[in-house]
């Protein structure tokens, strides 16, 4: 299985997970010229912008480790485009991080952090 298809498994399992939690999906792959958001979420009122790590070993360390501050800058740089096209202003906004790991033979594994940055 190619890396996008391994990720885009992660996607399916994090969105599966955030919503059986009461979160609702607002958008998948969000794109603009500056970034990617994997999945856009509401939890309550608050909208909720997830970057999902999946990987199969630790062997590069932790998934959440590769959300570099460059990485952040650009998510929230995305997050206020899609906040802007839509007109919304005025809203409360947070942004998490889904790590999954999917090691052949194991037990898919989830960890979420709130407000990671």
């Amino acid at each position: 299985m190619g890396n996008t298809a391994f990720g885009r498994m992660g996607e399916d399992r994090a969105c599966l997970y955030l919503e059986e939690k009461g979160m609702t999906l607002v958008t998948r792959n969000f794109r603009c010229k500056h970034g990617e958001i994997d999945l856009i979420m509401k939890d309550g009122s608050v909208f909720v912008f997830v970057e999902v790590k999946t990987r199969r070993s630790r062997l590069y360390g932790e998934p959440i480790e590769a959300v570099t501050v460059y990485k952040q800058r650009h998510i929230r740089y995305t997050a206020e485009v899609f906040l802007l096209a839509r007109h919304l202003h005025d809203v409360r906004i947070r942004f998490d991080v889904v790590e999954v790991m999917m090691a052949p033979g194991r037990a898919v594994r989830l960890r979420h952090t709130r407000n990671a940055f």
